[in-house]
């Protein structure tokens, strides 16, 4: 089984309060490849509370985005016409460590994860951090960033953060 993760395709962090130019760019590639993909497609959804700016993020970036229930907190509308009904994933941190889990626990259950690609936003914190969460509950799985359908929070953050996944043995296409 093949599995394609796209990471925090959002309203918020493409056209609304984080977003950006490079987000935006790479939408309609990011839906097709979806749609092209052999496999297993989740998805995930940064989510905060109405009470985001008293966490530790919000006090770190004072932005409000991605409130659960809110226009910026859905599916950019070609990336959710694109997955259907694939698995959604909320998420309150950078990683998704139930999302770990539950493929660590797929893969100890006997399934094969032949790989697992990840796309999508941002490639700097939150593509990153589930890379690095995937790449220690599966050490063996082959773990792919297509860089192509990931943006940062800028390009040279972008770039630092496909370097560090390189050097944790993450496969950069």
């Amino acid at each position: 089984m093949h599995i394609l993760l796209v990471i925090d395709m959002q309203v918020d962090f493409i056209s609304a309060a984080l977003g950006t130019p490079e987000a935006e760019a790479i939408v309609d590639a990011v839906a097709e490849k979806i749609r092209a993909f052999d496999g297993e497609v989740i998805c995930t959804r940064d989510t905060h509370s109405p009470e985001y700016l008293q966490t530790q993020e919000g006090k770190n970036l004072p932005v409000v985005h991605c409130v659960l229930g809110s226009d910026g907190w859905q599916l950019e509308p070609r990336i959710a016409a694109a997955a259907g009904s694939a698995k959604i994933i909320d998420k309150p941190s950078f990683g998704s460590v139930e999302l770990a889990k539950l493929l660590a626990d797929r893969a100890s259950a006997g399934e094969t994860i032949e790989s697992i690609t990840l796309v999508g936003l941002c490639t700097d914190i939150c593509v990153i951090s589930n890379a690095m969460l995937l790449k220690a509950f599966l050490p063996e799985v082959p773990i792919i960033v297509e860089s192509a359908l990931c943006a940062g929070v800028t390009p040279e953050s972008h770039a630092r953060a496909l370097e560090a996944m390189k050097m944790c043995q993450i496969t950069v296409v």
